[in-house]
């Protein structure tokens, strides 16, 4: 007899049996389906990826994030054989992809470059963003850190750092400097620059980095302040002009370039403003997805090949677990929010 017909006759002629027969069964359903979830679960894992990822770039293509995403899509399609396709969603300071990352089902299959502007400036900028950097995300991998170099359109009249301190003092107003994006890394680390000089320059924020770079080679600005793999290319092509890296060593790939710290001890004491670039997942990726993405990241990562790539473009490697990357997400986002509330940052 129908398991469901038992249980409707009992319940009519003995309500407290019969209720206790359909509770009994729907917890022997519910057991059984979360032991289908799981065992689905624990299959996707083992056999992830079996179909294309895709991997967000919150910003047009060109910029530092755009770049590394595509050497990391790269590396994991050369591992595993699934195409990693990579979204460009540029808009609101990265948010916009952001949001759409942060929502997306949590099985792998979406990720995100994120870096320091989206996860940890926007976030302080922006006080009611569509998602939560720390528990809309699982982080995944730390992939680099970039220094920004800071550079100028050749009519420029500074040699150097100091002259053209002494230059942005004596013409306030007059230099313009871009960035990706209200909120941008080079929004942030270009305001920073400000605060430490004592000068006043007017910002013009562009839809990504690549645009902006395309008007400090024309002259239509002045400065630039952001990541080295936009900016070395043109500044060995004779360009822009580089006056100094923000890290507090100097770049491998530009030794004679000197840190904005060496400039003046005294004005510049401490001064360090690098990028830094990672994977986020959904919040709710399973643990065992996140730590496959992770080691085939580092992998590629301490490669020799990837490391010399990453040196030439003015990066830095940075493999890591899941959870040092997370820390790394919640100083950096304790460490801006005084910078972006002294600087007077405002959403557009």
């Amino acid at each position: 007899m129908n398991a469901n017909r038992t249980s409707s006759r009992l319940l009519a002629s003995n309500p407290r049996t019969g209720r206790r027969l359909m509770l009994a069964g729907g917890l022997a359903l519910g057991f059984g389906l979360g032991l289908s979830a799981n065992s689905a679960l624990a299959q996707s894992a083992a056999s992830y990826p079996n179909k294309p990822i895709r991997l967000v770039v919150p910003f047009t293509p060109g910029g530092t994030t755009d770049i590394l995403a595509r050497t990391i899509g790269q590396k994991l399609t050369e591992a595993w054989g699934q195409p990693v396709v990579i979204d460009n969603v540029p808009g609101a300071g990265g948010s916009i992809g952001s949001e759409r990352v942060a929502k997306a089902t949590p099985d792998g299959y979406t990720l995100m470059m994120g870096h320091i502007g989206t996860l940890a400036v926007t976030p302080s900028i922006y006080t009611k963003l569509p998602y939560d950097a720390e528990k809309s995300f699982a982080p995944v991998a730390w992939v680099a850190n970039v220094p920004n170099v800071l550079a100028v359109h050749p009519s420029v009249p500074a040699k150097n750092l100091q002259e053209f301190v002494a230059y942005a003092r004596a013409n306030p107003g007059k230099v313009n400097y871009g960035s990706g994006g209200n909120g941008s890394a080079a929004h942030i680390a270009t305001e920073y620059f400000k605060l430490a000089s004592s000068t006043f320059m007017v910002h013009v924020p562009y839809r990504g980095t690549a645009p902006a770079v395309n008007d400090a080679v024309a002259g239509q600005i002045q400065l630039l302040f952001t990541g080295a793999p936009a900016v070395l290319p043109m500044v060995r092509s004779g360009k822009l002009k580089a006056l100094a890296v923000s890290s507090s060593k100097r770049l491998e790939s530009a030794p004679d370039l000197p840190t904005v710290a060496e400039a003046d001890a005294k004005m510049f004491k401490g001064f360090e403003a690098d990028q830094w670039y990672g994977v986020v997942a959904p919040a709710g990726t399973p643990a065992d997805i996140v730590a496959k993405l992770n080691a085939t990241i580092n992998a590629s990562l301490s490669s020799p090949e990837m490391s010399a790539r990453l040196r030439t473009e003015g990066a830095i490697a940075m493999p890591s677990t899941p959870e040092a990357f997370g820390k790394q997400i919640s100083t950096e986002l304790a460490r801006w929010k005084p910078v972006v509330s002294r600087a007077g940052i405002k959403p557009e």
